[in-house]
């Protein structure tokens, strides 16, 4: 992670600024904004829909095209931004709902003060631990490992993180004080059969097992600053922690848990073997085709979507959900059925996503582009499907030594992923 050294220590400037990226998903100070982006949201998408059917003529008019394309691109920014809204408002439920309180008692003000002397000056260094145990932040004490952070920075930087990855959004979180979580998994194929009141019951086969460990592997951020900007009380220095290592964070977590391969990190949802849905079997996720060799059919791309959605069974389709990049949901608003009626439909709501034939979508731009041979959509229910399992807590180092005249701090989050259910996800491939 890169940092800009002057603008920690230039004179006369105490506040640090955020990161564009970060600057987004900060609050608006408007309560009324929501509803305005909603309003301009449905009337730009009204407008688009009444073009829509001209589209899938046989001869299409540039100027139309054009038009569409405009109002595509007005819906996709608004929807996007009506997105961040959203997952602002849910993430104080999804980083668990009681840190206000934990943060608020005499233990954890107690454990933050100190923490904060830590942090600054590197004093009270010993009794941390002690302080951390007593607000239940940990019930061991690990001086090598660094020390916990306080709640309200841990919440800051997993709020980030939530807005950047959409699988962290949709996934089953489960937090772990142990190396590693397992879970055992049950296959089926217990034996049954049909008898006569009075006929002999012989055995059956026994129902299949399988185990599913997740270890978690290490993400780390090492942002450093001058003991001058320390020593100034001015600066808030949870919030620079946060503003620092979340973005650093958000992206390493957010890409493994798509394209991750497992080896000291999550393993991603499309990093798993792949196989013709007709030929599914447990350990891999099955897939069914787009219909050309590049792209979409051009006569009736969405029938593409349609069978990936029936390729799920019954079971998982009630809380199941779209996944794909912001440019594959802007290729997909465009499709119209046969009789000019669009597939995509924006948030009717403030609080509630869009939906593509009537489920969620959520944007991840880990997920592929579309391309011959690639993987751009997941559809499925997440929750069941996808396990991500965090450490609990965030620690830090404090490092005064290595870089003088500037003190590094080394922040740690451990966290692993994986899937645990191979029939609750399926793959679109674009492929003839």
């Amino acid at each position: 992670m890169k940092h800009s050294n002057s603008a920690l220590i230039a004179a006369g400037s105490m506040a640090l600024a955020y990161p564009r990226a970060i600057q987004a998903f900060r609050p608006r100070a408007d309560a009324s904004e929501p509803a305005r982006i909603l309003a301009q949201l449905q009337k730009d998408w009204s407008d688009m829909t009444a073009k829509l059917p001209e589209t899938i003529k046989a001869q299409v008019d540039p100027l139309v095209t054009a038009q569409v394309e405009a109002m595509n691109a007005s819906v996709a920014a608004l929807q996007t931004e009506l997105d961040q809204i959203n997952l602002r408002a849910r993430a104080r439920d999804l980083n668990g709902g009681d840190a206000d309180d934990r943060a608020a008692t005499p233990a954890a003000r107690a454990y933050a003060s100190a923490f904060n002397g830590f942090f600054r000056k590197g004093d009270g260094a010993d009794g941390l631990n002690a302080l951390a145990v007593q607000a239940a932040l940990t019930t061991f004490a690990d001086v090598d490992g660094g020390y916990l952070v306080p709640f309200e920075v841990e919440q800051a930087i997993n709020r980030v993180v939530i807005n950047v990855s959409a699988v962290r959004d949709l996934a089953t979180v489960m937090s772990i004080s142990g190396g590693s979580y397992k879970k055992q998994v049950s296959l089926g194929g217990a034996g049954s059969g049909w008898v006569g009141e009075t006929e002999a019951r012989s055995e059956t086969t026994s129902p299949t097992l399988a185990e599913l460990e997740f270890t978690p592997g290490e993400i780390y951020a090492e942002p450093r600053a001058s003991q001058q900007i320390l020593d100034d009380a001015r600066v808030d220095i949870a919030n620079w922690l946060a503003e620092e290592v979340a973005f650093t964070f958000a992206e390493q977590e957010g890409a493994a848990f798509v394209t991750g391969n497992g080896y000291k990190r999550p393993r991603g949802i499309f990093d798993y073997d792949k196989v013709a849905n007709a030929s599914y079997a447990w350990g891999s996720l099955g897939f069914t085709v787009s219909g050309g060799a590049s792209d979409f059919t051009a006569s009736t791309p969405w029938t593409a979507l349609v069978d990936l959605m029936q390729s799920l069974k019954t079971a998982y389709r009630p809380g199941s959900s779209w996944l794909m990049n912001r440019a594959t949901v802007g290729r997909i608003r465009k499709f119209a059925a046969t009789t000019g009626e669009p597939l995509w439909q924006p948030s009717v709501q403030v609080g509630q996503p869009s939906t593509l034939l009537g489920y969620p979508v959520a944007e991840d731009d880990n997920v592929a582009d579309i391309a011959t041979n690639s993987f751009p959509i997941a559809f499925g229910d997440f929750r069941r499907g996808y396990m991500i399992v965090d450490r609990v807590g965030i620690r830090v180092l404090r490092d005064p030594y290595t870089a003088k005249p500037f003190v590094k701090f080394y922040t740690t989050k451990r966290v692993g992923g994986g899937v645990q259910n191979f029939e609750a996800i399926k793959l679109l491939k674009i492929s003839a």
